[in-house]
C-alpha cells in the first residue's frame, strides 16, 4: 500500500513538472488578424487619395494631380537615399533631393505657366522640355562636381550610388507627369498607369497558383524565384481585363464629367484595339518594373524600401510597376496625339 502511495504521488509530481516545463516554453507568435485590416485601411487611404486627386484634375484643373507626382518623387527619392544609408554622403544625399525636387517642380510649374497663362497650343513653342533638362542636367553637373569640391570625401563608388537615386525615380516621375499634362487622352493616360498594376499583379498571382506547379519554368530566378513566366502571361490577361475598364471608365464617366452632361455618352469603339494593345504592353512593362525594384532591394539586402505605409512598405513598393508602366502609356499616346494633330 505504501508503495502504491508513493508511485501516485510520484506520478503527481511528474505532471507537475511537465506542467511547469510547458508554462515556461514560449508560445509561438501568432500573426495578428488586425495585420490584414492595417493593410486594407492604408491600402484604401491611398486609393481614395489617389482618386480624389484624380477627380480634382477633372472637375478644377489638369495641374492639380502635379501634387501627386511631387509627393511621390520627395518621398521615393528620400526612401533611396535612406536605402543607400552609408553609401552616398550627406553632402550628396542633400543635393539629390533638392535637384530632383527642383525638376518635377520646373516641369510641372512651367508648363503651367505656358499652357494656362502664355495659353500655347498643340503646334507653338513650349520650352518646358527644355527649361527642365537645363536644371536636370545643373543637377547632375553638381553632384558630379562633388568630385572636385569634396574630393577626399567623395568616391566614384558613392558618385554612383548618388546618381541611382537621383535618376530613379524621379525621371520616371516626370512622364508621370507628362501623361498628365497631354493635350488628348489624359485622363485615359492616368487610368492606365494606376489601374493597369493591379489587374497585371492580381492575375499574375491567380495563374501563377493555378499552373505554376505543372509549368514552374521561373521569369527571374535569381531576381524573383517566385515568379514564373505562366504568371507572367496572366499578368498580360490583366492588362487586357484593365485595358476594358479603363476603356469604359474613360468613355462612359470621364468624358461626359469633362463636357457636363450623361445625355449623349459616345463611346469610340476605333479606339478599343488601341487601349488593349496598350494594355498589354504597359502589364509587361509594369511586371518588369517590379522585378528591377526587387533587383534594388535585393542587391541592399532589405525586404521594403520603406516604411511610410504598414502593411505595404514604401512609396516605391507601390509605385515601382507603375514609373515604368508610364513609359509605354506616355511614349504610345503621345504618338497617336501626333498622327491625330498632324
Amino acid at each position: 500500500m505504501e508503495d502504491n502511495i508513493s508511485q501516485t504521488q510520484e506520478k503527481k509530481e511528474e505532471l507537475n513538472d511537465g506542467e511547469s516545463i510547458q508554462a515556461e516554453q514560449p508560445e509561438k507568435p501568432r500573426k495578428k488578424k488586425s495585420d490584414f485590416w492595417v493593410r486594407f485601411g492604408v491600402g484604401t487611404l491611398y486609393m481614395t487619395i489617389l482618386i480624389g486627386f484624380f477627380l480634382l484634375k477633372i472637375f478644377v484643373n489638369d495641374f492639380l494631380f502635379d501634387f501627386i507626382v511631387l509627393g511621390f518623387s520627395v518621398l521615393g527619392t528620400y526612401e533611396m537615399i535612406r536605402a543607400f544609408r552609408g553609401k552616398i554622403t550627406r553632402a550628396q544625399a542633400v543635393l539629390v533631393m533638392v535637384f530632383t525636387t527642383l525638376t518635377v517642380l520646373t516641369f510641372c510649374i512651367s508648363d503651367f505657366v505656358f499652357k494656362e497663362i502664355f495659353e500655347v497650343v498643340w503646334g507653338q513653342a513650349n520650352y518646358t522640355p527644355l527649361i527642365t533638362l537645363v536644371v536636370f542636367i545643373a543637377g547632375l553637373a553638381v553632384i558630379l562636381g562633388l568630385l572636385v569640391m569634396a574630393h577626399r570625401q567623395t568616391s566614384l563608388e558613392s558618385t554612383g550610388y548618388a546618381l541611382i537615386a537621383y535618376v530613379y525615380p524621379m525621371v520616371f516621375l516626370l512622364i508621370l507627369a507628362g501623361c498628365n499634362h497631354l493635350v488628348k487622352y489624359s485622363d485615359a493616360a492616368i487610368l492606365f498607369i494606376f489601374l493597369i498594376c493591379p489587374f497585371s499583379d492580381s492575375l499574375a498571382l491567380v495563374f501563377g497558383r493555378l499552373f505554376g506547379k505543372k509549368f514552374p519554368k521561373k521569369m527571374a530566378p535569381t531576381v524573383s524565384p517566385n515568379k514564373t513566366v505562366v504568371g507572367g502571361l496572366g499578368g498580360l490577361v490583366g492588362g487586357i481585363l484593365g485595358a476594358i475598364l479603363v476603356f469604359v471608365v474613360y468613355y462612359g464617366l470621364c468624358t461626359p464629367l469633362r463636357v457636363g452632361s450623361f445625355d449623349n455618352i459616345v463611346f469610340e469603339w476605333e479606339s478599343l484595339y488601341l487601349f488593349l494593345g496598350i494594355g498589354v504592353i504597359s502589364a509587361f512593362f509594369s511586371q518588369f518594373g517590379d522585378l528591377v525594384e526587387s533587383a534594388i532591394k535585393r542587391k541592399l539586402g532589405i525586404k521594403d524600401m520603406g516604411k511610410i505605409l504598414p502593411g505595404h512598405g514604401g512609396i516605391l513598393d507601390r509605385i515601382d510597376s507603375s514609373l515604368y508602366a508610364g513609359l509605354a502609356v506616355c511614349l504610345i499616346f503621345t504618338i497617336r496625339i501626333m498622327v491625330i494633330m498632324l
